[in-house]
């Protein structure tokens, strides 16, 4: 089948009503690209819901004229959606096609009894949002689309799965099952070849098969070849493979399909935990949300591979998605660069979260939706286990823990290769329970309180209720559906359990980040614990506020989110523009992948205030020691290291020795006097230096520094130029107190795809070309519309204008 670009040349804006062709007060519909999110386009709301960034929610019309030749009457004309957030109803040449619920799984619409050929078409997409989440969702068509033509005997959509069984030193079998089908009137015979081809472009090995398919019937060909001296998929060698499959009848091609896949095997033991390729993996996982900061949700390929990228580099080794099925541009980006995945299914099950959320579909539509996931990633190396559900309310009972066992047998029936596992949270599993124990405790829950609010407040009796015997018993079943325990936020129940069920394999699969330290010695030290996903990896928009920190408020019982003008949760160890958090480096510290001292400086305006952390929050830290208009006054300095113990200097005075390492949490902690100049760390392990970091204030002309991720990019609708926008003086050191605005113009075959800063409370919406820096930066995004030269100027009061220049080839 040949598979081209879908997302040109789309109409989108509210959706019409019945009438709406003379509504009078109808809106113009605005020409878009896809990946497009309708709601990013739209002005927050001052009494918006801080849960989804107080964006307005609504109702959306996507509509599309394409040609189709006559030549298409015999083929068969498909349209896939990658993802249509939210109820997406599809209609062709003003007649219904196809309907989908769940905005995050992929689905195909076949067309042609509804085509005009030889005319112009119109393909018409209704989409809508309106409490049905308890994130930012985005809206409409967010993810890619592609027109797929075909032959009528043809390689069924996601019709190769690749496994690779038998791996043994200097071989591998390769099992590829395809299946073809005949959409013809008469029976036909094809030839199947399936090559095996290295990174190198090298047929390693193939395979040639007759197939006899009848009219109307799918045949499934199942193929063994032997691969010589294979080399493995891992996170460190993400070594791929291409499976090229050519079907040919009567000599002449049919059809063709290139695949791609890794050659790596997987075990799970109490014994050993979990080995790929027969070596033991210890999990360094992020949970992460599917928006892309100032861009919004627009799923564009390049966004995704920059995200695994920083990830990466920041010392992570797996993703997990949350909580909805992963886009395939991450999962390619995960198999190239060598990136272990967690997708999951659902946020809910039978039991509503929000009023019109997925649970009003999920009874007639899940085996649909586990069908569309798994399809997805069958072939992705990256992917190791699916998660059937995130913080399941029927997880607490014995009839609500069936439905995980009829998902978890669903998954096992469709990809038998891979492990399942189901993110429980404790405290929702015995929500029900919570009114009788918080009388027995003495403890207040609210009812008009979500979830992680209650756990927030809840405060150590939280930890009281996670291990309560309550918890484990109702758990029992709905753990024993599936190959690994997700435990969300119940570390405190490893010992208890590891003990209790010793066959039980667990993964934290969300915790809490200022816990990583306890979280990962868990990790290191006992074989049924594989891994950690902290919440989160990267900033997100909604949930706005909950890792914020607060100054002299009553925290008896503090609100968990940030009323407008929140907009991310600032929780993320990476922020929205792509930048890294002090908590990302205390992270590598942890992971032991960082030798170097980290320094980091709380903000001096607050020194003396009380600060109140939420349980998602890391302190209101900047590495800089630039802080104009707080000299000689008191100054908190944070040192991150793995060291016995670290001195600190201040314009090579030594302001004291502390203790750091594992036993004071690798933090050591300074009060000092600011002063302009240099502050440096030095870490030391039995009185010798480890290591060392400096940080210099700067000075002079504050001046505008334009740097694009890459300068040549290509000229498609997948491609995005990453431009940060910093105030640094002529030594390169950022002046995080001189915040200004910052203008953007573009020249050339581009558009401003977003544009913005990471502050998590602004007022200011990412589609203009003015905007704020925050702590001394910002972020343009450049998306091409052609081949040609791209120039961005940023201009700013008070600094020399500054230009980039973007090749789109």
């Amino acid at each position: 089948m040949i598979k081209t670009s879908f997302n040109a040349d789309w109409l989108v804006g509210p959706k019409p009503s019945y009438f709406g062709e003379i509504d009078t007060d109808k809106k113009p519909h605005k020409l878009v690209t896809l990946p497009h999110d309708a709601m990013w386009e739209k002005e927050r709301l001052k009494d918006g819901s801080p849960s989804i960034a107080c964006y307005p929610e609504g109702e959306y019309e996507y509509k599309k004229s394409f040609f189709v030749p006559e030549e298409y009457r015999n083929k068969r004309v498909t349209i896939e959606f990658e993802g249509v957030y939210n109820q997406a109803m599809v209609y062709i040449n003003g007649d219904f096609a196809c309907q989908h619920p769940f905005g995050y799984s992929n689905f195909y619409v076949k067309t042609d009894r509804l085509l005009k050929y030889g005319q112009e078409n119109e393909i018409r997409v209704i989409a809508n949002n309106y409490k049905d989440s308890r994130w930012y969702t985005g809206a409409g068509i967010y993810r890619n689309t592609k027109l797929i033509v075909g032959n009528l005997t043809h390689i069924a959509l996601d019709g190769v799965k690749i496994t690779t069984p038998e791996i043994s030193d200097g071989r591998a079998v390769v099992k590829v099952a395809t299946v073809i089908e005949n959409e013809g009137l008469s029976t036909l015979t094809v030839q199947v070849l399936t090559e095996i081809i290295d990174a190198d472009g090298t047929v390693v090995a193939s395979d040639l098969a007759p197939v006899t398919t009848f009219a109307g019937e799918p045949a499934t060909l199942r193929q063994s070849i032997l691969v010589k001296a294979p080399k493995l998929w891992n996170v460190d060698e993400p070594n791929l493979y291409t499976c090229r499959t050519t079907v040919k009848a009567d000599e002449e091609e049919v059809d063709q399909e290139s695949t791609t896949f890794g050659i790596r095997s997987l075990t799970l033991d109490a014994d050993q935990g979990l080995c790929i390729n027969g070596k033991v993996v210890k999990l360094r996982g992020a949970c992460i949300h599917h928006d892309n900061g100032v861009i919004g949700a627009a799923t564009i390929d390049r966004a995704e591979e920059r995200r695994v990228e920083i990830l990466k580099q920041a010392g992570f080794n797996a993703l997990r998605s949350a909580h909805h099925p992963m886009s395939k541009a991450l999962l390619d980006a995960c198999d190239r660069l060598g990136m272990l995945v967690m997708d999951e299914s659902f946020d809910m099950w039978s039991s509503t979260k929000t009023e019109y959320d997925y649970a009003l579909s999920f009874p007639v539509w899940w085996e649909k939706d586990v069908q569309a996931m798994v399809d997805k990633d069958f072939n992705h190396p990256s992917v190791i286990m699916y998660s059937i559900g995130n913080e399941i309310p029927e997880t607490g009972s014995s009839i609500g823990s069936m439905w995980g066992r009829k998902i978890a047998e669903k998954i096992h029936s469709l990809d038998p290769t891979r492990f399942t596992t189901n993110s429980v949270n404790f405290l929702l599993a015995v929500m029900k329970e919570l009114p009788k124990m918080a009388t027995a405790g003495h403890f207040n829950i609210s009812e008009d309180s979500g979830i992680n609010t209650t756990m927030n407040n809840l405060g150590d009796i939280l930890s009281a209720i996670v291990n309560s015997e309550l918890c484990t018993t109702q758990t029992a079943e709905s753990f024993a559906c599936v190959d690994i325990a997700g435990y969300n936020y119940a570390e405190s129940r490893y010992l208890k359990d590891i003990e209790q069920f010793p066959n039980r394999i667990i993964v934290g699969s969300e915790t809490f980040p200022k816990k990583i330290d306890v979280n990962w010695k868990f990790v290191k030290e006992l074989s049924q614990i594989i891994g950690d996903f902290t919440w989160t990896g990267w900033d997100y928009l909604g949930e706005a506020g909950i890792g914020r920190v607060q100054y002299d408020v009553d925290s008896s019982s503090p609100s968990n989110q940030g009323m407008y003008p929140w907009i991310t949760g600032w929780c993320g160890d990476i922020d929205i523009l792509g930048n890294r958090r002090p908590v990302s480096y205390y992270r590598e510290i942890v992971f032991s992948l960082r030798t170097a001292p980290y320094i980091a400086i709380q903000r001096p305006e607050h020194y003396s205030k009380k600060a109140s952390l939420s349980k998602w929050s890391w302190s209101d830290s900047v590495s800089s020691w630039s802080w104009s208009g707080y000299e000689s006054k008191p100054i908190k300095v944070e040192v991150y290291a793995d060291a016995e113990e670290v001195e600190l200097l201040v314009n090579g005075r030594s302001v004291g020795k502390a203790e750091a390492g594992e036993g004071q949490r690798f933090i050591a902690e300074f009060d000092t006097i600011y002063e302009a100049g240099e502050i440096t760390a030095v870490a030391y392990v039995s009185g010798q230096e480890t290591g060392r970091m400096t940080l210099h204030s700067a000075s002079g002309a504050v001046m505008l520094t334009v740097e694009a991720d890459r300068t040549e990019i290509a000229a498609s609708d997948s491609d995005l130029a990453f431009v940060m926008i910093s105030l640094e003086d002529e030594q390169g050191n950022l002046f995080n107190t001189m915040d200004r605005k910052v203008s953007v113009m573009i020249d050339g075959p581009g558009l401003i795809q977003g544009f913005g800063s990471a502050n998590p409370a602004t007022e200011e919406n990412y589609f203009e070309k003015e905007n704020t820096t925050f702590d001394g930066k910002a972020l343009a995004v450049v998306r091409p519309t052609g081949a040609g030269v791209i120039t961005l100027t940023v201009t700013a009061e008070g600094c020399t204008p500054q230009s980039v220049t973007i090749n789109a080839l």
